[in-house]
């Protein structure tokens, strides 16, 4: 299990990149630059593209058809990369991979790689702690279909910790009306980071005292990452990145690109 990091391909680690050198087999997803396969891949390696982008999309791929894919190749011999976006240790599905692994006692290593909330931070001068704004950090998903338990909006709104929510950015103002509802203050600001660390990225501010009055119309290409906090304001002036001539369009391949692998073996046993 690999993280590849957020998308600028040279937040790859060495190590991650020794592994590719000499991969059999590289599972990779949707979130990861084709510059890495490419720069780095063993040019002898299967690549199967696995990007999953819900269940409407025919050629998105399931879980449990990665998890048995990587033990189809494993068992065959091959060393097999799982190259994941970001890092593996943050929503990413990881537990099932090692839960089948450990089923068939198959040996694994984790690499791991720059998340998202690091990179997308770091590439807006945006600083998840800092003294004065926030001693801690709280890594969060959210969508309209899978809320987190509403016992904790008030406290997420009061909290000076800084949020960081993946996988928000189709609902980020939903996101931030329930935190107005629930009290938080006009010293934090929300940050859209759309596509962190490519030559597409786009850093949206916004105050909540803005959000109170009307919704303002964006639509923001995935993946986006929403940072809510006071270190906020410190974008505006620690920005490095200068987004001027940033690209318009999508960095990461959609899941069109996938599905074009062989049939599981009947022998690997479903679960």
């Amino acid at each position: 299990m690999i993280g590849a990091g957020p998308g600028d391909p040279e937040l790859i680690t060495l190590k991650a990149v020794r592994y590719l050198q000499t991969a059999g087999v590289i599972l990779t997803d949707r979130l990861v630059s084709e510059q890495i396969l490419e720069n780095h891949a063993n040019p002898d390696a299967e690549i199967l593209l696995v990007g999953k982008e819900g269940c409407n999309n025919k050629k998105s791929f399931a879980q449990k058809e990665i998890d048995l894919l990587i033990v189809q190749y494993a068992l065959e011999g091959k060393l097999v990369v799982r190259l994941k976006g970001g890092d593996v240790a943050f929503f990413s599905n990881v537990l099932n991979e090692l839960e089948i692994l450990n089923r068939y006692e198959i040996p694994y290593e984790i690499v791991p790689g720059i998340t998202a909330a690091s990179g997308a931070s770091a590439y807006a001068g945006m600083p998840l702690t800092a003294r004065g704004h926030a001693r801690g950090v709280r890594f969060l998903t959210f969508s309209l279909k899978h809320n987190i338990d509403l016992d904790n909006w008030e406290d997420l709104a009061k909290t000076s910790d800084t949020l960081v929510f993946y996988m928000a950015g189709e609902a980020w103002y939903e996101l931030a009306t329930i935190l107005l509802e629930n009290g938080i203050g006009n010293d934090k600001q929300l940050a859209i980071i759309e596509q962190a660390t490519t030559p597409y990225q786009k850093v949206h501010t916004f105050s909540f005292e803005q959000l109170k009055e009307e919704k303002p119309f964006h639509e923001f290409v995935s993946p986006s990452l929403v940072v809510i906090g006071s270190v906020v304001a410190l974008h505006k002036k620690y920005s490095w990145l200068d987004e001027t001539h940033n690209l318009s369009g999508q960095y990461f391949p959609s899941a069109d690109h996938c599905k074009s692998v062989t049939p599981i073996s009947p022998n690997i046993v479903s679960y």
